[in-house]
């Protein structure tokens, strides 16, 4: 099973975690700054925790760069990964 979803990253956040939704996308806050890479590689780290998956299950498809990004996620359906991360479709 694999699905992608929709996340829009909020770096520098004081509190890392899923902040529920923001037009269609899940909105998923994290410490780090967006500086060599830091911020894409917490939003794994934090999306794998929320989603019970190692951090290679789980990979950046488009918007590297970008705070909109499309994420591949292995081993889960859509609905049960938005019901790990406790958001509705």
């Amino acid at each position: 099973m694999t699905c992608e979803l929709t996340v829009r990253v909020v770096p520098r956040a004081a509190k890392a975690g899923v902040a529920g939704t923001r037009d269609d996308a899940i909105l998923v806050r994290i410490g780090a700054a967006p500086v060599d890479g830091a911020a894409n590689a917490e939003l794994l780290e934090t999306l794998g925790r929320a989603l019970d998956l190692p951090r290679r299950a789980i990979t950046i498809v488009s918007g590297s760069s970008s705070r909109t990004k499309r994420v591949r996620v292995e081993g889960l359906s859509r609905e049960a990964a938005l019901q790990k991360l406790g958001v509705t479709a």
